[in-house]
C-alpha cells in the first residue's frame, strides 16, 4: 500500500481545437506511478491558465471562483486519502478518482434494501421462514418509515446515514412514540441490525453502525400453568362443544409442547411407533424446520383417540380439529373465566406449561426438553422453562436428607469407636 499520491490539474486539448476557444480542465491522480484522470466539468481559455500552478490566473471573479472549486476538489481527495490510510484500506488512483465521481458512493437507501429483504423473505415462506415471521418484518419496515417521517421528515434515507445516533433515536421512537415494551423494541432493533449487517457484507457501508450499541432489555419470566390450574381446566366439562374441543387441543399442547401452528398441521402419519415400541410424534417445526421427536404421554394419546374420527380431521387429514389462532385464544379466555384462572390464557401458554410444569419440574433434563421443543439453542429453552419453586424445594429436601444421613453415619461410626475402647 502506498501512502503517497500526486494531484495535477491540467488542460486537455480537444480535437479540432481552435485558438482562443476554451479547453476542458482535467484532474490527474497518480499513485505509485499509476494514474487516473477525469474531467472536473469546468473550462477556461488557455491564456488564463497557469500550467505550472495548475490554476487559473487573473483577478476576475470567475477565475477566483474556479480556483476555489479546484482547491475544494483537491481537499476532498486529500481527506479521503487520509481516511483510507487510517483504515488501512487500499489506496489507488482509481479509488481516489471514483470517490470524486461518486462511483463508490452508495446509492442504496434503507427502505429500498429493507423492502428487497422482505420481498425475498416472502418468497421463502414455508422454506425456512414462517408467515408470522414475515409479518413481523412487515411491521418493522412500517415502523422505520414512520420514524423517518417523524424524525427526519423524509421518505427514505441513504444507508450510510444509519449510525449510532440513528439507532438510539429509533429505539426511543419505538419505546415512546410507538409505545413498545423493551423486548418488542429490541426485536425491531434486531431486524434493523440484520439489514445493516447485510449492507456491510455487500460492501455498501464501510463500518458496522451497531458496533458500540448495546441493548439491555431482558426477557420477562414466562407465564405457565401450575399443576393445580392445569387439572382444573383438564377436568372441567363445558356446556358448549366448541369449548371442550379447544380445551382438549390446549391440553394436548400442554403434554407435547407443540406450538399452535405445529398442532394445526399435525398429521396422523407423523405419529408412529419409536424404537421403544411406544408412540412418538416425529415432525419438523414449521417456524425453524428443526426436527422434533416427542414421546406421547397418556394424556395426549387419549385426546388423539377422541378426535381420530372427527369429521374435520377426516376432511383435512389432520390429527386434531384446530380452529384459527384468533378463535382458539378467544375461547381460551372464556375457559379461563369459567375455571377461575386469573392468568392471561393464550395458546402459547401451553408450550410454557409443558416446558416448566410437565417436564422440568418432574426431573426431565433441560437438554431433553430443548430437543422436544425443537430449540436450536439451550439458551432459548432456559427462557421458556424456568424451574419452579416446588422443584427447588424438592431438590433441597433431598439434599437435606443426604446431609442428615451423612451426619448419622459419622455419629454411628464415632459410637462404634468409643465402644471398642471400653471392650
Amino acid at each position: 500500500m502506498s501512502y503517497n499520491f500526486h494531484l495535477l490539474f491540467y488542460l486537455k486539448r480537444p480535437k479540432n481545437f481552435i485558438k482562443g476557444e476554451m479547453m476542458p480542465i482535467y484532474l490527474r491522480i497518480t499513485v505509485k506511478g499509476k494514474h487516473s484522470e477525469y474531467s472536473v466539468g469546468r473550462e477556461i481559455v488557455p491564456s488564463f491558465w497557469s500550467a505550472l500552478k495548475g490554476k487559473g490566473t487573473g483577478l476576475r471573479e470567475e477565475i477566483r471562483e474556479l480556483n476555489d472549486y479546484l482547491d475544494t476538489l483537491a481537499s476532498k481527495v486529500r481527506r479521503f486519502h487520509t481516511s483510507l490510510v487510517e483504515k488501512e484500506d487500499e489506496v489507488t488512483a482509481v479509488v481516489l478518482r471514483d470517490h470524486l465521481t461518486g462511483k463508490n458512493t452508495s446509492n442504496h437507501s434503507l427502505l429500498r434494501v429493507y423492502q428487497k429483504h422482505n420481498d425475498n423473505m416472502e418468497k421463502l415462506i414455508g422454506k425456512g421462514y414462517s408467515y408470522s415471521t414475515f409479518q413481523t418484518y412487515q411491521s418493522s419496515i412500517r415502523h422505520v418509515k414512520q420514524f423517518l417521517q417523524l424524525k427526519y421528515e423524509v421518505q427514505d434515507i441513504n444507508i450510510k446515514k444509519v449510525d449510532f445516533k440513528f439507532i438510539t433515536d429509533y429505539e426511543l421512537f419505538l419505546r415512546i412514540d410507538r409505545g413498545n415494551n423493551a423486548m418488542s423494541a429490541r426485536k425491531y432493533i434486531v431486524h434493523l441490525k440484520k439489514i445493516m449487517l447485510y449492507c456491510l457484507g455487500a460492501g455498501w457501508i464501510v463500518g458496522n453502525p451497531f458496533l458500540n450499541y448495546r441493548n439491555t432489555a431482558k426477557a420477562k419470566a414466562r407465564t405457565f400453568l401450575n399443576m393445580e390450574e392445569l387439572d382444573r381446566i383438564k377436568n372441567r366439562e363445558f356446556p358448549l362443544e366448541r369449548l371442550n374441543i379447544v380445551r382438549d387441543i390446549f391440553i394436548f399442547s400442554c403434554y407435547t409442547g407443540l406450538s399452535y401452528i405445529d398442532v394445526k398441521q399435525l398429521r396422523p402419519d407423523q405419529i408412529t411407533k419409536g424404537d421403544d415400541g411406544n408412540l412418538w410424534i416425529f415432525i419438523k417445526r414449521q417456524k425453524t424446520e428443526t426436527p422434533c421427536h416427542i414421546p406421547l404421554l397418556d394424556e395426549a394419546k387419549v385426546i388423539l383417540d377422541r378426535y381420530k374420527n372427527h369429521r374435520i380431521c377426516r376432511w383435512r387429514k389432520v390429527a386434531l380439529p384446530v380452529l384459527t389462532n384468533q378463535r382458539m385464544n378467544g375461547y381460551l379466555k372464556e375457559i379461563a373465566d369459567l375455571c377461575t384462572i386469573t392468568k392471561v390464557l393464550t395458546y402459547h401458554l401451553a408450550r410454557h406449561t409443558f416446558a416448566t410444569t410437565i417436564t422440568l419440574s418432574n426431573g426431565v433434563p433441560i437438554e431433553t426438553v430443548s430437543q422436544m421443543l425443537g430449540h436450536n439453542s439451550l439458551k432459548t429453552t432456559q427462557h421458556y422453562a424456568k424451574v419452579i419453586d416446588t422443584k427447588v424445594s424438592t431438590e433441597m429436601s433431598a439434599l437435606q436428607e443426604k446431609l442428615l444421613d451423612r451426619d448419622k453415619k459419622e455419629e454411628d461410626t464415632g459410637d462404634m469407636k468409643v465402644m471398642k475402647l471400653f471392650r
